[in-house]
């Protein structure tokens, strides 16, 4: 599978977090940016987004597809790394790796449907571990989600910093990616 194509064609996308990300998250770049997502989604058919509804992931992807293409990849870093703020997410807890693994229990909570596929923290080192992202979503997209997670529970003091350490890619056509996280 390559990055952008859903592994089954059943899984779905809660609409509470289509629209934080993209009225939330994306408002917080511009209005233009916000306009522009908006418009990516109707053109995949989703008008109006109900938190209340289950979106085919497909189209979801190809909504980040395209916003990758028009607003420049790095948009969807930001974007992720600013999830775990605007986001519906669990909080009880209060370390880095503990905030690593919790990166899958949202995932999970968010999509239904099949094979939606998984985040799998493992700590490896006092303030280092590795986090192999099995999904269709864009690496930027994975950089900047465990980045922000990573800072949100780091020390003031710490430095985060995110390596692509794994042998696959999903930009190479591979279902994951793994990085490890120095904190």
């Amino acid at each position: 599978m390559a990055t952008y194509e859903a592994f089954d064609q059943g899984v779905e996308v809660n609409g509470q977090t289509v629209l934080t990300i993209v009225e939330t998250a994306m408002g917080r770049f511009s209005e233009a940016y916000q306009e522009r997502a908006l418009q990516a989604l109707a053109a995949e058919g989703i008008t109006d987004p109900d938190p209340e509804e289950w979106y085919p992931q497909q189209t979801w992807l190809d909504t980040f597809e395209t916003i990758a293409e028009e607003l420049q990849p790095h948009v969807l870093d930001r974007l992720g790394e600013q999830l775990p703020e605007v986001a519906t997410w669990p909080k009880d807890f209060d370390t880095v790796p503990e905030g690593l693994q919790s990166i899958d229990e949202a995932y999970q909570q968010n999509h239904r449907g099949g094979d939606i596929g998984y985040y799998e923290f493992e700590q490896t080192e006092d303030r280092t571990g590795e986090l192999t992202c099995y999904n269709p979503y864009p690496c930027p997209f994975d950089r900047g989600l465990i980045r922000g997670v990573a800072r949100q529970y780091a020390s003031v003091d710490a430095f985060v910093f995110i390596e692509e350490t794994g042998e696959t890619c999903r930009r190479d056509g591979d279902d994951a990616c793994t990085y490890t996280v120095y904190w």
